[in-house]
């Protein structure tokens, strides 16, 4: 028995651990279906690229989009310790102020605004440059600039800026809007994933135990209170674990809604359509699925000005020589570490298009790459309007789920998209691109009008791997938890992770779930809430 068991060794989940076992008197127990981040491709920035092609992932795919004439797009879920921190593409973005005044705002959701949600990415950060109203040093979490940019990626800041686009020094500071080099959860040439900057320091704590491995098939559920959880044992058969005074479930955006209707709380409907007996009629659970999608041009280059070369035998041994005598070279770059924020609808309020630039081609799974180097602009539309659902397929615990995002589902959504994939096409024939950039080969330079571009997404177009909401907070009949967190009607259950955004920030989201579970611990320790830092509201389009 452990006072405190949490089900998903993801970002927030690894917080929870580290944050809630600073108290002596409270056993911790964290358990992750996931194996553990013993892998170097996990460690190295690089590694990256090897992660959407199936190491520490489910290997999950959506259900045929309907408004993507049936396309099925591979959905990567990460299924190791440290979770999507351990191997996304390390970039740290926070979204935008005006994403979290909605949320305190427009929802409802007491205590989350930009000044009071800032707090706790100040006290998550250790900043490698900047100490200042937006970022801090001294906390868990490893921020760093890019160690080894490129000479193509100063040729694409000034491309942007020929079209209109400024520079921008800190996209997490002052203003959001601009390109630049994106701050990188690194410390020394190194990821820091959750699990690194917060579980590896506090693994010998006495009150903490840490179990990978372990699948956790529902949450008990006694006279409407949460007591623990239900696992599988490596021989199969099933195993109670009990909580004394709460579950804190952590599984992601696609986990957690799954595990809590495999649990019998959710709608009633689907719960009885699949044989899972009800135990809480919940209907928003596995609603509101929210996920950024991802359009993309690649051209070829004049030269070898990106990375795709170093995937030759003699190239690789040398960049990962460079790599161990140097932390520089080709390893220490995770690809993508050049970006920014702009405008897909000029009367958005604020910036709604975000663009990553990459350092080759094909580095994830089901990308085109080139027999000759090239370069990779990938645009992503911010603030769809779509939403989906994630539903159980059948009532076996070991079943993938249905992921439905449902993309494009609003025409809004489709149009804005095409419009972001337009200005990353112009970026790319831009002046001061000419020097490195031969020629556009996706989607090519004969597709051109709105449908060409539109069959070019619907064969093309992935995932950002930013799935949230599905378990999201407010007051309203579809919230599945209050601002506190705690699920609605069950007693000593919470949630703690990505799924409980109202609506999806307005960039990557392992930041916000990092601050999402530095702010639950406070919340499940009652304790006080970190003061709202006060200074001029930021990011708001000029």
């Amino acid at each position: 028995m452990a006072d405190y068991i949490i089900v998903g060794a993801g970002p927030a989940g690894c917080v929870l651990a580290n944050r809630l076992s600073e108290d002596e008197d409270v056993s911790v127990l964290l358990l992750e279906a996931g194996g553990s981040d013993w892998h170097p491709f996990y460690h190295m920035p690089a590694g990256f690229a090897k992660m959407t092609k199936g190491i520490g992932s489910w290997g999950w795919e959506t259900v045929p989009q309907r408004h993507m004439n049936g396309r099925v797009l591979r959905y990567t879920q990460a299924k190791v310790i440290g979770g999507g921190s351990t191997i996304n593409a390390q970039i740290y973005t926070r979204g935008n102020a005006l994403d979290y005044d909605a949320w305190a705002g427009e929802e409802g959701c007491e205590g989350w605004s930009y000044r009071e949600v800032l707090a706790y990415f100040k006290r998550a950060e250790d900043n490698q440059r900047f100490v200042n109203d937006y970022h801090s040093y001294g906390g868990p979490l490893g921020v760093s600039m890019p160690i080894s940019p490129l000479p193509i990626c100063d040729a694409y800041f000034r491309a942007a800026q020929e079209m209109g686009i400024p520079y921008n020094d800190d996209v997490n500071g002052a203003r959001q809007e601009g390109v630049g080099f994106y701050q990188l959860t690194q410390r020394n040439a190194r990821r820091s994933s959750a699990a690194v900057a917060y579980l590896n320091p506090v693994r010998d704590r006495p009150n903490l135990a840490i179990r990978a491995g372990v699948l956790t098939t529902r949450v008990v559920i006694e006279n409407g209170r949460a007591v623990g959880v239900e696992i599988l044992g490596k021989n199969g058969a099933s195993k109670v674990l009990r909580a004394e005074r709460e579950v804190l479930v952590t599984s992601g955006a696609i986990g957690t809604p799954k595990l809590l209707l495999q649990s019998g709380i959710g709608p009633a409907d689907h719960l009885k359509a699949v044989g899972v007996p009800v135990t809480h009629d919940l209907p928003g659970v596995g609603a509101n699925l929210q996920d950024h999608l991802d359009l993309y041009v690649i051209a070829e280059c004049t030269g070898d000005h990106t990375y795709d070369d170093v995937a030759k035998l003699h190239r690789s041994a040398w960049a990962g020589l460079q790599y161990l005598l140097f932390k520089k070279g080709p390893v220490a770059s995770s690809f993508f570490e050049t970006g920014g924020f702009w405008y897909a609808d000029r009367d958005a309020r604020s910036p709604d298009i975000q663009f990553h630039l990459g350092l080759g081609s094909g580095i994830e799974a089901g990308v085109a790459r080139m027999n000759h180097p090239g370069v990779t602009l990938n645009s992503a539309f911010l603030r769809p309007r779509s939403r989906g659902t994630v539903r159980l397929a059948s009532d076996d615990p070991k079943a993938a789920p249905l992921i439905d995002p449902n993309y494009w589902a609003d025409s809004y959504d489709r149009a804005m998209s095409l419009a972001g994939l337009r200005i990353a096409r112009e970026i790319m024939r831009q002046k001061a691109l000419k020097p490195f950039i031969l020629a556009e080969y996706l989607p090519g330079p004969d597709k051109v009008s709105d449908d060409d571009l539109f069959d070019y997404g619907c064969r093309h177009a992935k995932t950002d791997h930013h799935p949230v909401g599905t378990c999201r907070m407010g007051h309203d009949a579809l919230a599945v938890v209050t601002p506190d967190l705690r699920v609605r009607g069950i007693e000593n259950l919470r949630i703690c992770d990505a799924s409980i955004m109202p609506k999806i920030v307005s960039s990557n989201t392992n930041a916000p779930t990092i601050m999402i579970g530095e702010k639950a611990a406070d919340l499940v320790r009652g304790r006080e809430p970190l003061p709202a830092v006060l200074f001029s509201t930021n990011q708001a389009r000029a």
